[in-house]
Parts: C-alpha cells; sequence; structure tokens
C-alpha cells in the first residue's frame, strides 16, 4: 500500500495510513529557532518541493522535564526543528473541523507528541486533529531587553496561521477550527483569545484547568534581570546566547527551585496578591503592547472576541496531593508571610474545619483554577460571549481524587493510552468518556457540547462525582477589571 501524500501549499508531505486516520507527523510550521532566530519572533520555513517525510515525530520544545514524574507520558525528542506540528485526518478530500490541541507544563515543560493526543479517536468522529508545539521557558517567555515578548504565543500564532493555510489540504475546514489546551495549554488558549494577532484564526476554544496569569510589564523585566543576574548574563539577546541550551535550562530551573523552596504552593499563592489576573507564572505570559496590551478579562467584558464560543472547566480536585503531610498549623505558618485576600484565609479555614485532608491544595486548586474559571465566565457573560462550564469530578481508583490532567484521557477516548490506568485504575468507566468525548466532539462540530450555556447564574455539567459542585467557590469570585 502506498504511502499517503498530501500536497499542501506548504509543501508535499508523506504520512502514515492507519485503519480509519491518516497521520503527518512533524511538519514544520516555522523556521527552527536556533541561531540569529533565537529569541526572536517565529518565522514561517521555506517551503519545499520534494515530498517530505513526515511518518516521525518532530523535535520538541522539551529538552529534559523539570520532574521526575509526570501524569502524562510526553517525551523529549533532540533537534532543531522544534516548532513543528501533526495532523490527524481521516479523509483528505473532506471539508471536516478541525481541533488544534495545545499542551500543558507550566509554560515549562510538555510535549505535543503524547500518546493521550493520538487524533484517530477524534477522526473516528469526523474530526481533523492537529497537535502543536511552541517553545517553552526562558526561549519561549524569558524577558530579554532586545527580544519580543511572550514568544511562545506568537509561535502559536504563527502555527494557527498555518492550519488556516494549509489544512484545507488535509481534508480539514479552515473556517471550523476551535483550539484547545490544558493547564498551561488552557492559559495559552485563553490568552490567544485575548490577542488581536490571533482573532479569526478560531470560532472556537475549550479550556481543560486552564494556568491563567499575567506578569504586568514590571514584574516580567524583574524576572528577566534577577534570572540574567543567576545565570551571569547581560539580560540581552547577546548575553543568554553566550550560554549553551543546558546551561540556560539549569539557571532557569534553579531559579525556579529557589522560587518554590518556601513550601508547596507558596510562590503561586504569593503571586495572587499581586497578580493583575489571577496567578503570575515566573516563565509564562506576560502584558506586552505587541501582543496582550490589557489583562484579558477587562477586554473580555468590553466584547473582544465574543463571537468565539468557549468551553472551560477545572477537575474537581486539582492539585490535591492524597499523601500531604502538613498540619493545619504548619499550613498556617507556611501562609503567615502571605498577604493572603480575608475571603481565602476563610475559606482555608473552612477547609481546615471541614477536615480536608489537604487544606494547602484545596486553596491552590481554589485559586489557581475554579475560580478563575468562574471569573473568565463572569467577564464573557458581560461582554455577551458564549460560554459553557464543566467539573470534571470522577475520582481516580488509584487516588481517590479528581486530580489534575485526570479529564484529558476521557475527553481524547484515550483510556487505553500508554499511562492511563496508571493514574485512574485498572478500569476506569468508558461510559464516562463516551459522554465527555461526544460532548467534545459536538462542541468541535457545532459549537455546543449539549447542555445550556452559563450566564448570571453559575450552571454548567458536573461529569462524574457525587453532585453539583460548580459554584463550589462563587464566594471567592471578584469583580471583573475594568482596564
Amino acid at each position: 500500500m502506498a504511502a499517503p501524500v498530501v500536497h499542501a501549499p506548504c509543501g508535499p508531505v508523506v504520512g502514515i495510513e492507519r485503519p480509519g486516520s491518516l497521520a503527518f507527523l512533524g511538519i514544520p510550521y516555522a523556521a527552527a529557532p536556533v541561531g540569529r532566530l533565537r529569541f526572536q519572533a517565529p518565522e514561517p520555513p521555506a517551503p519545499w518541493r520534494e515530498p517530505r517525510d513526515a511518518t516521525r515525530f518532530g523535535a520538541t520544545p522539551q529538552r529534559r522535564s523539570p520532574w521526575a514524574v509526570s501524569t502524562i507520558p510526553e517525551p523529549s525528542i533532540p533537534g532543531e526543528e522544534t516548532l513543528n506540528l501533526n495532523v490527524f485526518t481521516p479523509d483528505r478530500s473532506a471539508s471536516l473541523p478541525v481541533l488544534v490541541y495545545i499542551h500543558g507544563g507550566g509554560y515549562i515543560a510538555g510535549s505535543h507528541v503524547g500518546a493521550w493526543f493520538d487524533g484517530a479517536t477524534y477522526n473516528r468522529d469526523g474530526v481533523v486533529v492537529v497537535t502543536v508545539s511552541y517553545r517553552l521557558g526562558f526561549d519561549g517567555f524569558g524577558w530579554v531587553t532586545d527580544a519580543p515578548a511572550n514568544r511562545g504565543l506568537r509561535d502559536l500564532v504563527c502555527a494557527l496561521e498555518w492550519v488556516r493555510n494549509n489544512i484545507a489540504a488535509f481534508g480539514g475546514d479552515p473556517s471550523r477550527v476551535t483550539i484547545s489546551g490544558q493547564s498551561a495549554g488552557g492559559g495559552a488558549v485563553l490568552s490567544l483569545l485575548a490577542m488581536p494577532s490571533a482573532r479569526g484564526l478560531f470560532r472556537g476554544a475549550i479550556a481543560h484547568s486552564p494556568l491563567i496569569g499575567l506578569a504586568t510589564r514590571a514584574q516580567h523585566a524583574a524576572t528577566g534581570r534577577a534570572l540574567a543576574s543567576a545565570a551571569g548574563v547581560q539580560p540581552t539577546i547577546a548575553g543568554w546566547s553566550s550560554r549553551t541550551e543546558d546551561e540556560v535550562l539549569d539557571a532557569q530551573f534553579a531559579f525556579l527551585a529557589a522560587l518554590d523552596a518556601a513550601g508547596p504552593f507558596i510562590a503561586d499563592l504569593a503571586s495572587a496578591a499581586t497578580a493583575p489576573c489571577d496567578v503570575v507564572r515566573p516563565l509564562g505570559p506576560a502584558l506586552d503592547d505587541a501582543t496582550l496590551a490589557v489583562v484579558p478579562h477587562a477586554a473580555w467584558a468590553r466584547g473582544f472576541a465574543d463571537d468565539v464560543a468557549l468551553l472551560i472547566g477545572a477537575t474537581r480536585d486539582e492539585f490535591v496531593r492524597p499523601d500531604a503531610d502538613l498540619d493545619a498549623g504548619q499550613v498556617r505558618r507556611l501562609l503567615d508571610p502571605i498577604d493572603l485576600e480575608p475571603l481565602l484565609r476563610t475559606y482555608l479555614e473552612q477547609c481546615i474545619d471541614a477536615g480536608d485532608p489537604d487544606p494547602l491544595g484545596r486553596l491552590a486548586t481554589a485559586v489557581l483554577f475554579r475560580r478563575p474559571v468562574l471569573e473568565t465566565a463572569q467577564a464573557r457573560t458581560l461582554g455577551g460571549a458564549r460560554t459553557w462550564l464543566y467539573d470534571f469530578a470522577h475520582p481516580s481508583a488509584v487516588t481517590g481524587l479528581a486530580g489534575h490532567c485526570l479529564d484529558l484521557p476521557f475527553t481524547w477516548d484515550a483510556l487505553g493510552a500508554e499511562g492511563a490506568t496508571t493514574v485512574l485504575g485498572d478500569a476506569p468507566p468508558q461510559a464516562l468518556a463516551d459522554a465527555m468525548h461526544g460532548a467534545w466532539v459536538a462542541f468541535v462540530s457545532d459549537g455546543d457540547p449539549g447542555w445550556p450555556a452559563t450566564g448570571t447564574r453559575v450552571q454548567g455539567r458536573v461529569f462524574g462525582g457525587d453532585g453539583e459542585a460548580l459554584d463550589d467557590v462563587r464566594g471567592l469570585v471578584r469583580p471583573t477589571p475594568s482596564a
């Protein structure tokens, strides 16, 4: 059987035929970000004329993970052409809706080639899937005096432009694109939803447990100067270019480890006290005149992107730890140095009084994920946009918790993928996967997952668990910023 070939505007590519699905892997959407392009905005690659081998995954921006164990199997692949994407399609001659997926990893790790993100299950239901890479860590988001900010987000805009220009050749409809992401990828989705340069590149958006937060310009510069000082370089392209890739990774991971030394979640909770929009990541998106000039919540409240449908939610227990070993006194002492909002202090005490086994993780879950989800819905409701809420409450048979990332095997209908049963248990419910995957397919295809959109009253759908909890942090929701 001849290998499938697609003649796209970017150039011809040779893929892999699988049952009901064709895969085209490692297609570059931008030139390799090395040499003079390392700290610059992405540039389109030169078109090619000879058929290009797209039968193997391309290089990943993740060179090594900072975590010994990660929930999702996400390999690192060496190579210079790290800005690439994978296309999975059931039919090259069709005009099908398109799902573009952005991986998570705290903006410093993660990979677009994970086994959980094979597009075959969506292909089965008439959806073309694209999984994309973007520059991570300092290369993608670090402040450099003479370099453009938010390089990782600019990469994603470049990838979406590639989709607009090329996806029809793979059987996708460029006018029916939905972007989706989880954790940092979900935060990137919401950033794109507020970026003028991304307007018109997608009609729908899905944010799984989005890690929302933008550094101010001053915060971004202060972090960049501190990291450069720790690395012993000037905060310029020339300064950072004098360090090898491994040296830059060593510097960024040492810097982040020092921030985390105060205790679990303390740096994140401390940043929440000063962030213009939830929790600032030291190496993550920042306010920037050329890409994100205003806080997204303020833009949405004024009606920006009100024509884009959004499906957004979080897991019930996100960062609650099954093996937390801090007693109430230790938790209070850890939080004493932080100027935490009185409402959050009260919420913490309520968790302690209720006997929550991990009140600090419960507070982090509320501040990093569940409250921001409701605040996003609130802002978009003010701007007249359509937003659907979901709450993933199915407890893992391994931990007894509906933790971070555990909704993904259900929405991708990937319960048999590598590593899924390790975190879900040996018999995760297929009926729940059928329900969630079906809702996601409906949203990507028709812009409606099958339950009422939220409004002035919080409403949505709970998947799994034992009852309604969509508004469990509603009392913590802050007024939408006006600017």
